[in-house]
């Protein structure tokens, strides 16, 4: 992987180890020769990640729309800093630039993004590995809410597959490394439920 992008809060949360993971995934990426893309911002966990990527000499790409400039605050000292137009514009141009996506703890945006990845996944647009960084067990409700859309015929698991995770940056790195997308369509038929 040439590049991941990852997905993240404008905020910092209520643990302090969201924000040292944060800067430890950009440092990690850099150590590896992994460039970073992100939302183009310097604060919360979002500043953290590209911080941690830059301070280690790491090539660090920022999307940014223009309306959120004033409110996000673009980042300094970026390699390179892209302004868009609209946010669906800036999630095609990170998942362009990209091989994987990591998401760390956020909120609605950090959700909204790295799901429409996995759509974009799941309708074969990509074959690119999307992983959450579960720190703390921050995602667990998540995965478990992933577990009843299948149990209840809304995913198969073969796409629920496609959901990487894990609470350590090396380990989900590796994983990202040897992912194979599924060969499978989306579209369930009453019969496999």
């Amino acid at each position: 992987m040439k590049r991941i992008t990852v997905f993240c809060g404008s905020s910092f949360g209520t643990d302090q180890i969201f924000e040292e993971q944060a800067y430890l995934l950009g440092k990690t990426l850099t150590n590896k020769k992994i460039g970073l893309v992100y939302g183009g911002a310097k604060v919360g966990l979002m500043g953290r990640v590209a911080d941690g990527a830059m301070d280690n000499g790491g090539e660090v790409i920022g999307v940014l729309p223009h309306f959120l400039g004033s409110k996000e605050i673009a980042h300094e000292n970026l390699t390179e800093l892209i302004w868009v137009e609209s946010m669906h514009e800036r999630k095609t141009k990170m998942n362009d630039l990209c091989d994987g996506v990591i998401a760390l703890p956020g909120g609605f945006g950090t959700l909204e993004e790295v799901f429409e990845m996995l759509t974009w996944a799941q309708l074969g647009l990509h074959q690119k590995p999307i992983a959450f960084l579960n720190i703390n067990g921050f995602y667990n409700e998540l995965f478990a809410l992933l577990r009843t859309m299948v149990t209840k015929g809304f995913l198969k698991e073969v796409n629920e597959s496609m959901v990487l995770s894990g609470s350590h940056i090396d380990d989900l790195l590796q994983k990202m490394e040897s992912y194979q997308a599924p060969a499978v369509g989306k579209w369930i038929k009453k019969e496999e439920v």
